[in-house]
């Protein structure tokens, strides 16, 4: 608010250059403003403060409301006034209460936003000793009569917004340094004090200087829908001591154009009526659609319920809390009321009936359409929690033991905590014959190919969906050229290795992508770059009548792409076997890791006196020689200096093993054979 203010405070001063702005504030970061400000002067007023003694207490591994509930009596044992004390929320005020067991004389007081009216003024009321539990909203420059000490936990909760899910929820965070000071100042208000705090003394210079700004993590709906209403069309237009995150403005932007608050042309009529309204943009929305349905009175209701957390008791049913606050006749429920039937009124003169009533989670659900959530499963007997899938695509949960839990769709008004553990605070059930009713015109249909689950083959589905929730798919005949398109898209998507490479496959491309190296002409690179790029070419003829590509047969496939010389020069270049003097065939390893290898039986290579060449003559092909029972006995890229030098090893091994295998002095001049000596009889 404070810096929407300024924002436009500063525009609107542009027309009105006479007139003075002065910015105030107990924690002011003077510098900043004055940049802001074109170099304002800054007055700083130290006003009348008496000497405060800080003690720090230390961490310590106790429970948050176990250290502060000792502090407390310790302060109070101390001193001889009053003792107020900082927690960050009202779980841990009530907790710390539970805690104290005060002197007759003391009496106890929570100060908090959900505090009754009643409750506050007796907490800031002068007379007698009192303790006072408070959140941070006691750090401002009210004056708690009597305070002597204060008991700083050095803890605040903050909202936070949450751009993706839509929801807001309160995160404990350390205070400022400006904050924890504010919170000192409150001890030497009206005398010497004392002030406790639950943490070492060298962590103060370790905290931020001052708070984070809110306008850094808040819903900017309402200060889009406030700019557009100013007749800002962009918010960079205006001059902000922190310029709106442009990601938050996008949400807030995406929200608004939903609810139908502004469109291509600004802010619309719907926009300038849900403007005119005291709350924030989507329950704006709610009212003015409930009373275009003659639900403007429960509408109304619902807002309070969202806005005034006191009213209508605890359940996490939101039918449940609008019976409470029908019924109760405490004052918070009396004022809600009062809030409610004001709000209705307003509503009913801005939008005429036009449309028929709903359900209240529905009615709900046009403000909020995200919060839309379906159960991902029915609980079971040993489940703790339910979880809920939103249609933001986020997820909550909800205890297994709340009555809630046993609807399959929940409209969540309110969750808290982050990622999967955030909780639902406030729901209402969906009727599913209400559901079916309202969903026309909102869910979408979407048609892709996807594979089935139990055979993992392809197929057209038919899927409808309400954001990122499945309401229901069903298998629809998909052509043939359909299909096709949808394994190429797979193999595009997960790579080469998604199809079902044989052994001779992978010789295949590793003997191409030899000869495309080694210069071979007609041939590419046969990279993967290249083979995606022309997988149109040599995979989709292998494609015909297969609906997944488990079933791909790809034999002969990559031979698809050289044109014919290219391959008659290939076989060439880079045969795919060897033939040897003997009559025998080896097929070529083109995958080895020192080249294209072959393994031959050393007797069907007698007679050979040079080395077999690849590539036309430039690169060797090692030859691995063979036993006569298929193992290597040696390799070599020379056979000449081999049968001149290693040969006589392999010899004398070889001869005792194989005595019925001829094994020359000389294999250069030795006839090949693939087959032993003839027995002598």
């Amino acid at each position: 608010e404070g810096d929407l203010g300024l924002a436009l405070a500063l525009d609107a001063r542009q027309l009105r250059p006479e007139l003075r702005l002065v910015a105030m504030s107990a924690t002011l970061d003077g510098a900043r403003f004055q940049q802001l400000m074109d170099e304002a002067p800054l007055f700083e007023s130290t006003g009348r403060a008496f000497p405060v003694t800080i003690r720090h207490l230390g961490r310590g591994e106790a429970r948050l409301e176990d250290r502060m509930a000792a502090a407390v009596r310790s302060g109070l044992a101390e001193g001889e006034g009053s003792l107020l004390a900082f927690l960050p929320g009202v779980a841990e005020i009530e907790r710390v209460a539970e805690r104290l067991q005060l002197p007759p004389n003391v009496t106890l007081h929570r100060l908090h936003g959900g505090a009754e009216p009643a409750a506050q003024r007796a907490a800031l009321a002068p007379g007698g000793r009192k303790v006072v539990l408070a959140t941070a909203i006691a750090e401002t420059s009210l004056t708690i009569d009597g305070v002597q000490t204060v008991v700083d936990c050095g803890l605040a909760r903050k909202p936070a917004f949450d751009a993706a899910s839509g929801l807001t929820r309160l995160v404990t965070v350390r205070v400022s340094q400006a904050a924890a000071t504010q919170r000192a100042g409150r001890a030497g208000r009206q005398g010497p004090g004392l002030v406790l705090r639950l943490w070492e003394g060298a962590e103060t210079k370790g905290l931020p200087p001052f708070d984070s700004p809110e306008i850094l993590g808040a819903d900017l709906g309402s200060l889009l829908l406030r700019l557009s209403s100013w007749g800002v069309r962009d918010p960079a237009e205006l001059r902000w001591l922190d310029p709106p995150p442009a990601g938050a403005l996008a949400a807030a932007q995406a929200a608004l154009v939903a609810l139908g608050a502004i469109d291509e042309g600004g802010l619309t009529a719907h926009g300038r009526r849900m403007a005119a309204l005291p709350l924030v943009p989507p329950l704006a929305h709610l009212l003015l659609d409930g009373a275009a349905r003659g639900q403007e009175a429960q509408a109304a209701r619902i807002a309070v319920l969202l806005e005034e957390r006191a009213s209508g008791g605890r359940s996490t049913d939101l039918d449940e809390r609008l019976r409470h606050l029908a019924s109760d006749r405490g004052p918070a429920a009396v004022r809600g009321r009062r809030l409610a039937d004001r709000w209705a009124r307003q509503a009913a003169r801005l939008q005429p009936r036009q449309q028929e009533a709903l359900p209240v989670a529905l009615l709900l659900a046009a403000a909020f359409p995200g919060r839309l959530a379906r159960r991902r499963r029915a609980p079971s007997a040993s489940d703790r929690e339910v979880d809920y899938l939103l249609v933001n695509g986020r997820g909550v949960n909800i205890a297994s033991t709340d009555p809630l839990a046993q609807s399959e769709w929940l409209l969540v008004a309110d969750a808290g905590g982050a990622g999967a553990s955030s909780r639902i605070r406030l729901a209402a059930m969906v009727e599913k014959e209400a559901l079916a009713g309202w969903l026309p015109g909102r869910a979408t249909i979407e048609e892709r190919m996807a594979p089935d689950p139990a055979s993992g083959r392809l197929g057209l589905v038919r899927i409808e969906r309400l954001g990122r929730i499945e309401l229901g798919r069903k298998r629809l005949p998909a052509s043939a050229e359909a299909m096709q398109a949808a394994l190429l898209a797979e193999v595009r998507a997960e790579g080469l290795e998604a199809l079902p490479w044989t052994a001779g496959e992978r010789q295949t491309l590793a003997r191409l992508r030899f000869a495309a190296a080694a210069g071979c002409p007609g041939l590419a690179d046969f990279s993967d770059p290249f083979l995606l790029l022309q997988l149109e070419h040599w995979l989709a003829p292998r494609l015909e009548g297969v609906s997944r590509l488990a079933d791909v047969r790809l034999d002969g496939a990559l031979l698809l792409l050289p044109d014919w010389e290219a391959r008659r020069v290939l076989d060439r270049f880079a045969p795919a076997r060897f033939e040897s003097a003997a009559g025998t065939s080896h097929a070529i390893n083109y995958q080895a890791d020192g080249g294209p290898e072959v393994e031959v039986r050393a007797q069907a290579l007698f007679g050979l006196r040079s080395q077999p060449m690849l590539a036309e003559g430039r690169v060797p092909l090692t030859l691995v020689l063979t036993s006569p029972a298929g193992r290597p006995v040696a390799r070599t890229r020379d056979l000449a200096a081999f049968w001149a030098a290693g040969w006589k090893d392999v010899q004398r091994d070889m001869r005792g093993r194989y005595p019925k295998h001829p094994w020359p002095d000389d294999p250069a001049t030795a006839t090949p054979t693939r087959i032993a000596k003839a027995r002598r009889r």
